[in-house]
């Protein structure tokens, strides 16, 4: 039985792009299955970054900058200001899934609004890159013009925020390990096999032995 990672991330995380191909590579080598579960960073009408501002600045400076190049990722600091919400991008993500490409939606988001510099919180740029992934374009929009995966969408982020209570992208779950931080590629693959050894304990933890009472 694969065991699963749950993805917790935002499309305007530059972290959860750069982690993005680290975590496929590593399952790749592994029995793994990936659930990716929305975490909104800045859900409406909370005021969402600017690029202009210092702290945009230093970060990508010192922090994202850097990684993106030791990765080989033409990661670049989007210039929208302020940056999208991103609850229209994570209901299309729905219907992604609905129909079965709901990791190749994911990482197109990131590329969209990363690489490419797109608008991920218009809808029309949106049906656009659900074309562009094979999606039907008109039921695609108006699934988003007519909410029609809002609720979904809702419920998704209720679990993230008040059941699996995450508060930083990205937040990876590896069986029963929680991370939240970005992780390279061999350190998925030992939280993996970590992860593997300590259920294969669990099952060994029930047996038969032997205690004043007799053999049990």
């Amino acid at each position: 039985m694969p065991l699963t990672i749950k993805v917790y991330s935002d499309y305007v995380c530059p972290f959860c792009l750069l982690a993005d191909g680290e975590l496929k590579a590593a399952a790749a080598e592994r029995d793994v299955t990936i659930e990716h579960l929305p975490f909104e960073l800045r859900p409406y009408p909370a005021p969402t970054l600017r690029p202009e501002d210092g702290y945009m600045q230093a970060s990508w400076s010192e922090k994202v900058y850097p990684i993106a190049e030791q990765l080989g990722i033409p990661i670049r600091m989007p210039t929208l200001s302020p940056q999208p919400y991103t609850h229209l991008a994570f209901e299309g993500y729905q219907f992604a899934k609905k129909a079965g490409i709901g990791e190749a939606y994911n990482s197109r988001m990131y590329k969209a609004f990363f690489i490419d510099g797109l608008d991920i919180g218009d809808i029309s740029v949106l049906t656009e890159l659900a074309e562009e992934l094979g999606l039907n374009g008109p039921e695609y929009r108006e699934a988003l013009e007519t909410g029609a995966y809002r609720e979904a969408h809702k419920q998704a982020l209720h679990h993230a925020l008040y059941e699996a209570n995450i508060t930083a992208a990205p937040t990876y779950v590896i069986g029963k390990t929680t991370v939240k931080w970005l992780l390279y590629k061999e350190q998925f693959l030992e939280a993996i096999d970590a992860e593997l050894k300590k259920q294969r304990l669990e099952q060994w933890s029930t047996g038969i032995s032997c205690t004043i009472d007799g053999c049990i």
